[in-house]
């Protein structure tokens, strides 16, 4: 585990240091050797002793006078960096000059048969019928009709038939199986036309599905593994009629599909819920009624039995005012057992008799 400590700060490392050789003082304070100015392997990008934003005079780095890119790396995003100063980017070159690779200052273009740096069609001079012979399909083949072939400026105007000049350049790839060797290959004839390497002359370009060994003789510029012209690499797709359709169809039925499974769970949530009221107001139904029977089982017992009211009552657990109410006693006259006739007893038992209430009802309501 200890040796691992190493290694992972060796790679934190990387993008301060990156950083800092980035975005280094501008100052001109550091040396270089301009014998080290060079395309670097590989990528074939320009390289110097110098950052990125300062160019090698006369063994000093000093900051760079124009740039060639809309937005170059090591320039300003709005933050300070280093001693505080924004690093603000040089100017653009304008339209009859450009700017080199070193990013020293803006230079006239150069003319036709003139040298030029690697690649940098922009610097050469533009023809008069530039727009007849510039490339308009971004495959970036000339600009404006010129090309820097060979580390020369040449008009890319050789027709059918005509002695040609070839630059092939190799550049390092990466894929699954490791690294390899892309070949770029380009010429100086016109736009449809392509320089054939054994004859060294301008041949027509192919159309679509014709044989090729090389992504120039297409004029998709794109030779497919299988050794036939394929359809260009920047060229839109255009799908069938039946596709859209498949999609479409997919799409709704996906959303009705949804909403039914929303709506079948939501309704059988609805029933369990209703069913659930449901049993309770049948179990509270069922508890009213056993009350009410309880209550007229009562009230038949009282009124079938009026003199043990008060204990049939409380039996049944019903409560009226009569069994609160105090007992009226009677006074018999003397005579008799009672102290007078059995007539007049009966006669006073009716009038005087207790008058029995039963508790108030109304609406099946207790």
């Amino acid at each position: 585990m200890l040796f691992l400590f190493p290694t992972l700060l060796f790679f934190f490392s990387l993008p301060l240091s990156v950083l800092s050789a980035a975005n280094s003082s501008t100052a001109d304070t550091n040396t270089c050797d301009p014998g080290h100015n060079g395309l670097a392997t590989g990528t074939l990008q320009f390289n110097s002793d110098c950052n990125v934003t300062t160019w090698c005079d006369n063994g000093i780095c000093r900051n760079k006078g124009c740039r060639k890119d809309q937005y170059p790396l090591g320039y300003d995003t709005g933050e300070s960096v280093g001693n505080g100063k924004r690093i603000a980017p040089p100017p653009l070159c304008p339209v009859t000059q450009f700017c080199p690779d070193e990013g020293s200052q803006c230079i006239s273009k150069i003319a036709v048969g003139q040298p030029c740096q690697f690649d940098r069609d922009d610097s050469c001079q533009a023809p008069d019928d530039f727009k007849e012979l510039r490339e308009t399909t971004g495959l970036g083949r000339n600009v404006n009709g010129s090309i820097c072939l060979n580390f020369v400026c040449q008009f890319a105007n050789v027709t059918a038939g005509s002695q040609c000049e070839i630059e092939n350049t190799g550049y390092v790839g990466y894929g699954s199986g490791g690294e390899f060797v892309y070949v770029v290959s380009r010429d100086n004839c016109k736009i449809g036309l392509y320089c054939d390497t054994n004859s060294t002359t301008c041949i027509q370009q192919k159309a679509l599905g014709a044989s090729c060994s090389a992504d120039k003789e297409c004029t998709s510029f794109n030779c497919l593994p299988s050794r036939v012209c394929g359809v260009a690499p920047n060229n839109p797709r255009h799908l069938s009629v039946w596709v859209y359709l498949v999609v479409g169809v997919g799409i709704f039925g996906g959303m009705i599909g949804t909403l039914y499974l929303l709506f079948s769970i939501h309704g059988r949530e609805r029933d369990n819920e209703r069913e659930k009221r449901l049993q309770y107001w049948r179990e509270q139904n069922a508890f009213r009624q056993n009350i009410l029977q309880m209550h007229e089982t009562a009230q038949a017992s009282l009124f079938s039995h009026p003199g043990d009211s008060s204990r049939r009552s409380a039996q049944f657990g019903v409560t009226t005012e009569d069994s609160h109410a105090p007992i009226l006693q009677y006074d018999a006259p003397a005579g008799g057992l009672y102290g007078g006739d059995e007539g007049s007893f009966e006669d006073e038992y009716d009038n005087e008799q207790l008058v029995m209430r039963t508790p108030y009802m109304h609406d099946n309501k207790i």
